[in-house]
């Protein structure tokens, strides 16, 4: 299989997800900027989107959408637990899974990330925030994780949080969400994806620096 990522994008919940189940796969970066790959092609070729993730599969399918792959990939390496086998366990990681994108990095983060968004429609946006995040800050008074284990939920829902400083939310509001985001951080295969993708981050911004 073969990731197509951009570094700190919500690519890296597949990477931390591939990471869990010690899979043997392929990462292929795309330049955010230009939508180009290493090579030079045109990333539009292959999402007409321009967005990351887009997982090649073994079978020469591509599959985009975090809520396609991420169950996917746990799909292909059940022995690493990564999603329930329970048809109303699995159900609650769907929920989790849409609740994470839509609530949280499409209605939440995009806007207050999108430099070219105007500050009328992220005051807006930051109205939204607190509501959301409540949510959360319930959640994990009680659960240590969103399920009752690690799950490829916890792994985008690890990402999303990871922009909040990026984006001027402190997580801090929330003690019990800063707290679940703290200790994902120490999670060996959280901390691995977290520390190579920072790296490829930095590096990207200073060879646009020097551009």
């Amino acid at each position: 299989m073969n990731l197509y990522f951009s570094p700190l994008s919500c690519s890296m919940a597949s990477r931390i997800a591939f990471y869990e189940a010690g899979a043997d796969v392929e990462f292929t970066r795309v330049d955010n900027k230009s939508k180009t790959l290493p090579d030079g092609s045109d990333f539009l070729a292959v999402n007409a989107l321009g967005q990351v993730p887009v997982l090649h599969t073994d079978e020469g399918v591509l599959l985009t959408e975090n809520t396609a792959i991420l169950p996917f990939i746990a799909d292909c390496f059940p022995e690493a637990g990564l999603a329930p086998v329970t048809r109303s366990e699995r159900v609650r990681m769907q929920q989790w899974l849409g609740f994470v994108s839509t609530e949280l990095h499409k209605a939440v983060f995009t806007p207050l990330l999108d430099p070219k968004a105007p500050e009328e429609a992220k005051t807006y946006v930051r109205a939204k925030v607190e509501k959301r995040f409540d949510v959360l800050q319930k959640h994990f008074a009680t659960h240590e994780f969103l399920l009752d284990r690690f799950s490829v939920a916890d792994a985008y829902l690890f990402v999303v949080l990871n922009w909040a400083a990026f984006a001027g939310v402190s997580l801090a509001q929330w003690p019990n969400v800063d707290a679940y985001f703290k200790r994902l951080s120490q999670r060996p295969n959280v901390a691995r994806a977290l520390s190579e993708e920072m790296r490829l981050y930095g590096e990207e911004r200073l060879k646009r620096a020097k551009a």
